[in-house]
């Protein structure tokens, strides 16, 4: 009886690592949601942070009312215990951790001389300590586990170039290319791998706000700043979130496993590099 047992309580631990998990941060909305989505739809369990929860619990319940497994986890990015309790949630219920995606970001409009303190911490905060906190506490699980992990952050095409009245935002997301570049060279030798995203355009609520707070700046009509980026598209259409969902999803996959320190865009032909 106790052989049997043994027997049936490894075969349901080979069956549950079987089942891969992956935890993304700012899951509430717009890319993170498309990301959440995506990864469930490829058979990942998935565990959804944000700020507020009802935001990453309405995703979650989306997921699972379709017949994948997600579960909503409260926790802000710019708080190293929220991010390392994020993590030890996921695996408290999901068993693991595979992934982990850095999603978690704002944005700021303003130019550069017109930027405030208070709003360069935050997005210092959110964005740049939020992607340290979750390479430090993604590879801290996947060392305990003694298994390969994927780490997947958020930069931008404004990582690869700055842009006009975003000029900290440009230089948070070149930081995240930087510590992506650092952090694979770092954790190749546990095999963990450490690659980046780079939205365009995307039709979020993000870039309503970027929309709108230029439109105030430049005095033209809600919508004219935006459309004027999308011109400039060579795929000539703006970005949805499952077209970056995509990408995460293939970094995601055992197809990327010789992929790492990399910064791929995906932004439908504005900058090519």
């Amino acid at each position: 009886m106790y052989s049997s047992n043994m027997k049936n309580n490894s075969q349901r631990r080979l069956i549950s690592m079987a089942e891969k998990v992956a935890l993304i941060t700012g899951a509430g909305q717009g890319i993170g949601e498309g990301i959440a989505l995506q990864l469930a739809k490829d058979g990942f369990q998935v565990a959804l942070a944000g700020r507020h929860l009802d935001k990453v619990q309405r995703v979650a319940d989306n997921i699972n009312k379709d017949g994948g497994k997600a579960i909503a986890i409260k926790a802000d990015v710019q708080i190293k215990k929220d991010v390392f309790a994020a993590v030890d949630e996921t695996v408290s219920q999901l068993g693991h951790l595979d992934v982990f995606v850095n999603n978690a970001g704002i944005a700021h409009v303003a130019q550069v001389l017109d930027t405030k303190e208070e709003d360069l911490d935050r997005l210092l905060d959110i964005n740049v300590k939020g992607t340290v906190f979750g390479i430090q506490a993604a590879a801290t699980q996947f060392k305990k586990q003694g298994t390969p992990g994927k780490i997947i952050n958020a930069s931008s095409i404004a990582g690869h170039e700055g842009f006009e009245l975003l000029g900290a935002y440009s230089a948070t997301k070149f930081a995240i290319r930087g510590i992506t570049q650092a952090a694979a060279k770092e954790l190749a030798q546990d095999k963990i791998t450490v690659n980046a995203y780079c939205p365009g355009i995307v039709l979020t609520p993000m870039w309503d706000q970027i929309d709108a707070e230029m439109g105030e700046l430049h005095n033209v009509p809600a919508g004219e700043s935006i459309k004027a980026y999308l011109k400039g598209i060579a795929l000539g259409r703006g970005e949805q979130p499952a077209d970056v969902a995509n990408l995460v999803s293939f970094l995601a996959s055992d197809k990327a496993d010789y992929i790492t320190g990399q910064a791929i865009m995906v932004d439908g032909g504005i900058k090519y590099v």
